[in-house]
């Protein structure tokens, strides 16, 4: 079974590569200068150096999006070094769906975290003087919650994996977390779609208000 797959359609996953084209640059000519005794090769390497900041800035949100979907794409560890204790080719497989799973639902909340940062709930008739500037963010935020959908989809269909019947009982206790994240998506208790359907229709209308909004200065 193909593992690491790659999106087939790549106008339909917007990265919000607005920044990232140079924020990569600059970030291979820092992170791995500091890291190079270190060899950053294997999908778990790169999620380790995924992180959360306590206040999370856009260069935040664009970084974690970076080594995420590096992560996605690299190759998994031998499962003497994975993530979690491997015996079986049976705990094998559910070990890579749920991490993949897990890359995918990063994935979607960094997406959603960075289009927030751009988003302008609201457009108010003041706003005029800078239509032009809202509309620009507001784009950007489209986009991020746009790929944060395709993402969920993506997430959706490795927790599927990981639900099959033949892992019924078969629970990975190093990987509580993902167990938990695959059971809420299973119950419907996580449903990110709604959420980001929801804030794609909003963004739509505010975008239509300073579209129609004449230009004035107030």
């Amino acid at each position: 079974m193909e593992l690491h797959r790659q999106y087939s359609d790549t106008k339909e996953v917007k990265h919000c590569t607005f920044k990232v084209f140079l924020f990569t640059s600059i970030l291979f000519c820092t992170v791995f200068s500091q890291v190079s005794a270190y060899m950053v090769k294997y999908k778990e390497d790169y999620y380790h150096l995924y992180h959360v900041h306590y206040q999370q800035y856009p260069d935040d949100c664009i970084e974690n999006i970076y080594w995420l979907e590096r992560a996605v794409r690299a190759d998994f560890r031998n499962p003497l070094y994975a993530d979690a204790k491997i015996e079986t080719t049976q705990q094998w497989e559910k070990y890579r769906y749920l991490y993949m799973m897990h890359l995918n639902l990063k994935l979607t909340e960094q997406h959603m975290r960075l289009g927030s940062v751009y988003d302008k709930k609201v457009a108010y008739f003041y706003d005029a003087p800078w239509k032009d500037e809202y509309l620009s963010n507001l784009e950007k935020a489209k986009s991020c919650y746009e790929a944060g959908l395709v993402y969920w989809q993506e997430a959706k269909l490795w927790a599927e994996k990981a639900n099959a019947t033949g892992y019924t009982f078969l629970f990975m206790t190093d990987m509580q977390y993902q167990e938990d994240e695959r059971e809420r998506i299973k119950t419907g208790e996580l449903d990110y779609a709604k959420t980001l359907t929801r804030e794609l229709t909003r963004v739509q209308k505010v975008i239509d208000t300073f579209v129609a909004m004449e230009s004035k200065n107030y």
